[in-house]
């Protein structure tokens, strides 16, 4: 880049074009510079990054003057934060903040976006719209002008017409929508915006007492101190604290827009072990960037990372950019304790410290108090209101969860201003024992507990939050009450305070709910896994119902698809999403077992189910235990690949075959090679024990091997990926070998 400097005596002179990491802070000039000829175009200025780059922004308004304030200009939205305009006079008018509603008015530009949020926060379709009011002499640059407010390079191509821009310029969006869709199932800005409403709002005086603890004003201001870590029992306000100093961090930085909310930890971080790796290598290149600014990475509930937590602990105790500061919570756990051991560079804030437990109560005491003034029920009456405020903060014990729970309780419409002491008095201390008490009094409902408890049951296994009306099919209501969403809502109501509706899916209201139903007896009186079952037969009976052979009703194969006219609903569109959405609770029963380099060429099970056999192209057998996913032992000794393996009936002995015309014996208890068997003068295709004693189940692979099938049905489809290049079959069990060099297991239920 080369820039236009004032030297001390005034004069103006161009300097040599400087590399990126040595400009300086500079101001930029924008305007419509004069005849079409003498305008500057989108290229000349580096597809917007002298704008979004620079430290102030000049906006010289030839058709604005200071007699006349119409304010015809369009401001460049990708300029920085400060940006001051001037008439044709020449003289300053105003900046962006104290015009910003006549700028909205006239651009359409919404607040939030000149105010410095992030565009990221914007969906395609608003930012598209952000250029309906601009007018350009080159039609082209009126899409170019959006290329910054995107974040894409694409090049420009004067000529290619507005259309052509705006097509390409929608296809580069799209890609960075799958990208983001890909590495999270939803946004964690809005999941922090539906916490704290399901949370009654965030109450400032809850979490302000942080704002002067030292510890954190450690974390704060010094750059060695590089992560600090909030945490506590279940309840106890941990999520309140955390968003509190997101909002507080977002106000003090939001200009250089440098907060993000990384994660929500609640999932697994891949399901890939190679994506783990190219993930978290992305990011750390992303944070080691030099010219990068402070960067907030927040991670709330860590310990609710289902799998790969020592993965995501130790990425974090590894990252040592000066630049970047972790803000993390969690439960009181052994593991995360060990693993971020304090330091000068780790801070931690616990809540059940007595140090801390002053600044709780007075929290506590707060938050009852505004939650307090949402009951018109006690309004009217401060001596009760009292009575009432001063048994919440006995038994409170410093848990958030508690005071929220009893407080719904008391706002029910049935409850009167007489019934409100009786409850608060009634109510047992202690988040396990109140959950104890819900779920009595949901036993009460003796015409719909079963219904709540099918409700329950499936809202807890579940891996995201549900609709209403998937709920109702999933449960297996009755019709009567499937029928009508109302009615579904209606037993949602009754399932005590559990659950919450929030634009008519259902949630869970905390974490520990769902621990404390995981591990109830009358919940799950057969065990999570039936539950799992019972949704995935459920979903394939739905499907059954709704998925038949030619949907579009095209009777002759090979129909022109210009001449098909599309059914309204789209009968293929409900089936896909329902494929979707099973294949999620398919992945329960789904195993990969990885280790190989070549294709996997064969696979057996021990009898009993017990250990899985498997031979490769890389000339080695392996030994696996199929419930763990772990390798046990590798077998070596073929001088070729290994065609094929086999079990014998009492799972003693071991045959594999090879391509090197020769069979091994192998003890699979201790892996040790026993016999060769020598004299084909060919490759061994095949090898095998009697089997008198072996029991034919029904599950296996249709002639096509496309399907999975039981007793002639086809119950599983397999994906392209997951397509066989060997196959064994064991009772419930079936395990496919691929050509990727990958082992798949697959386990049922039940027979069908």
């Amino acid at each position: 880049m080369r820039l236009l400097e004032r030297d001390y005596v005034g004069g103006i002179r161009l300097t040599k074009d400087l590399p990126s990491d040595k400009i300086p802070p500079y101001a930029i000039l924008s305007h419509i510079w004069g005849p079409d000829e003498e305008e500057v175009s989108y290229e000349d200025l580096e597809d917007g990054r002298a704008y979004r780059d620079a430290a102030k922004c000049y906006v010289y308004l030839t058709d604005v003057s200071i007699c006349k304030r119409d304010a015809d200009g369009n401001p460049k939205l990708i300029a920085p934060t400060l940006v001051e305009f001037f008439s044709r006079e020449k003289a300053r008018i105003r900046d962006r903040n104290s015009l910003e509603r006549i700028i909205y008015n006239v651009t359409g530009i919404p607040l939030e976006a000149l105010r410095g949020s992030l565009l990221s926060d914007f969906s395609v379709h608003d930012r598209m719209a952000w250029i309906k009011q601009r007018n350009t002499t080159r039609e082209e640059d009126i899409v170019y002008s959006l290329f910054g407010i995107f974040n894409v390079q694409l090049p420009l191509l004067y000529g290619e017409g507005e259309e052509k821009a705006l097509k390409r310029l929608r296809e580069e969006a799209k890609k960075d929508e799958v990208c983001l869709a890909d590495l999270r199932s939803t946004d964690p800005r809005l999941d922090k915006k539906r916490i704290e409403e399901a949370k009654g709002g965030l109450v400032t005086n809850v979490y302000r007492w942080i704002l002067d603890n030292t510890d954190f004003n450690r974390w704060c201001n010094l750059p060695e101190s590089r992560l600090f870590w909030i945490k506590g029992d279940p309840g106890k306000g941990k999520t309140i604290l955390l968003y509190g100093i997101i909002n507080e961090l977002k106000e003090a930085i939001i200009t250089d827009k440098h907060c993000y909310n990384l994660a929500d930890a609640s999932k697994s971080l891949s399901e890939d072990a190679v994506a783990w790796v190219a993930l978290s290598k992305i990011l750390w290149e992303m944070l080691e960037d030099p010219n990068l600014k402070v960067t907030y990475l927040v991670i709330d509930a860590l310990n609710e990372c289902v799998t790969d937590l020592p993965k995501l602990l130790n990425f974090i105790v590894r990252i040592s950019p000066g630049r970047v500061k972790w803000l993390l919570s969690s439960r009181n756990e052994v593991l995360i304790e060990g693993k971020l051991k304090l330091n000068v560079k780790r801070t931690r804030l616990s809540l059940e410290l007595k140090a801390n437990a002053i600044q709780v109560s007075y929290a506590i005491d707060a938050y009852i108090d505004d939650k307090l003034l949402s009951l018109a029920s006690l309004q009217d009456d401060a001596s009760l209101k009292n009575q009432v405020r001063d048994i919440l903060h006995q038994k409170a014990n410093g848990t958030f969860l508690w005071v929220a729970l009893v407080i719904q309780e008391l706002s029910k419409d049935d409850v009167e201003s007489w019934h409100a002491l009786q409850i608060v008095e009634e109510v047992p201390p202690g988040l396990d024992r109140m959950y104890d008490r819900m779920l009595n009094e949901i036993s009460r409902y003796k015409r719909d507990s079963e219904f709540c408890r099918r409700i329950l049951s499936v809202a807890t296994v579940a891996y995201r939050p549900l609709h209403l009306d998937e709920i109702g099919s999933l449960s297996g209501l009755p019709e009567q009450i499937v029928r009508s969403t109302e009615n579904i809502r209606k037993v949602v109501a009754k399932c005590g305070s559990f659950l919450t509706i929030r634009e008519d899916k259902i949630y869970l209201i905390h974490q520990s709910a769902k621990d404390y139903l995981s591990a109830s007896a009358l919940i799950f009186p057969h065990g999570a896994p039936i539950a799992h079952r019972d949704i995935c037969a459920r979903s394939l009976e739905l499907m059954f119902q709704k998925l038949r052979r030619d949907m579009y009703g095209l009777v002759a194969p090979g129909f022109p698809i210009d001449q098909v006219r599309t059914p309204e609903p789209d009968p293929l569109v409900i089936g896909i999403i329902t494929i979707r959405k099973l294949k999620g609770l398919l992945n329960v029963y789904l195993q990969t077992l990885e280790g190989y380099s070549r294709k996997v060429s064969s696979v057996a099970f021990l009898p009993n189910g017990q250990r899985l056999v498997s031979g490769s192209y890389n000339h080695t057998v392996k030994i696996w235990d199929p419930t763990l996913g772990q390798c046990l032992q590798t077998l070596e000794g073929h001088s070729n690949m290994v065609r094929s393996v086999a079990f014998s009936p009492d799972g003693q002995r071991l045959a594999s075959g090879s391509y090197d015309r020769t069979v091994k014996i192998w003890d699979p208890a201790s892996g040790q090679y026993l016999q060769t068997l020598e004299g084909h003068g060919s490759p061994v295709h095949s090898v095998a024990f009697s089997a008198d004693n072996l029991v034919t189940h029904g599950y296996g692979l249709g002639e096509d091997e496309t399907w999975v099938i039981c007793n002639g049905w086809n119950v599983l489809w397999l994906l392209p990926e997951y397509r066989p290049t060997c196959s064994a079959v064991q009772g419930w069990m079936v395990v496919i070998g691929c050509s990727s060099g990958r082992v798949f297991t697959i386990g049922f239920s039940r027979d069908i």
